[in-house]
């Protein structure tokens, strides 16, 4: 028996969840076939079922793998900078950067697949596929209330209300910019080495994000008046 083509099971695993990433990117998750991951991964079907049983586990598992580790890093990110300030709110400002430097900062990883993974999930904001989305709110979810609880301290003025819409804004902000990384030059004109320069683009959206978020409230009263 030959020792070397024997391959860790955790090294199978490995090239399955990513031949699946680059495909469910290129195709979306409909169009991508078994044997065509199969031929990707460079496995078989058998070893597929092994590890995750499904489609739909292997789709959970591809986004686990990557936004688990994100939103733990981003919760760190947030109680390092609240330590550090003490009794003191943080600023809107430092929340945003919290949230947002991290999933930017995947886009200038091409070696390890995370600008891969940021395409495919920007690809995923607007895919209709109900379960996926649903999926990814939930992996969002702890994320998101810790988030939310800080932007409450930081911003006690604002109806809660009104900081759950903006906060969606600013979500949605986000995952279009994640998911339109190739169409930016199309737009603005920009240099295309700027598109994955991710301290330009955090920059940017973030300074944007924070004005959308202190932006005037709005009078109800004249919205509907107005309606």
């Amino acid at each position: 028996m030959n020792l070397r083509a024997i391959k860790p099971p955790h090294e199978t695993r490995t090239r399955i969840l990513d031949a699946a990433e680059e495909l469910f990117m290129q195709h979306g998750f409909e169009a991508t076939s078994m044997r065509q991951l199969t031929a990707q991964a460079g496995a078989n079907l058998a070893a597929v079922n092994y590890h995750f049983g499904s489609k739909d586990a292997l789709i959970e598992a591809v986004f686990r793998r990557r936004l688990d580790a994100m939103n733990a890093a981003r919760i760190a990110e947030l109680d390092r900078m609240e330590k550090d300030a003490g009794a003191r709110a943080l600023s809107p400002r430092q929340i945003i950067g919290a949230f947002v430097g991290v999933s930017l900062r995947m886009i200038e990883d091409s070696k390890s697949g995370g600008r891969n993974f940021i395409r495919l999930l920007g690809r995923t904001y607007s895919d209709p596929q109900k379960p996926i989305r649903a999926l990814i709110g939930q992996l969002y979810a702890p994320a998101m209330e810790r988030f939310k609880a800080a932007f409450e301290r930081a911003l006690p003025q604002m109806p809660r209300d009104e900081l759950i819409w903006r906060m969606h804004f600013m979500f949605g902000t986000l995952a279009y910019t994640l998911a339109a990384t190739d169409t930016v030059q199309l737009i603005a004109g920009c240099k295309p080495e700027d598109r994955y320069d991710a301290r330009l683009l955090e920059a940017r959206l973030t300074a944007f994000l924070h004005a959308g978020l202190l932006a005037p409230l709005h009078d109800s009263a004249d919205v509907k008046k107005a309606a």
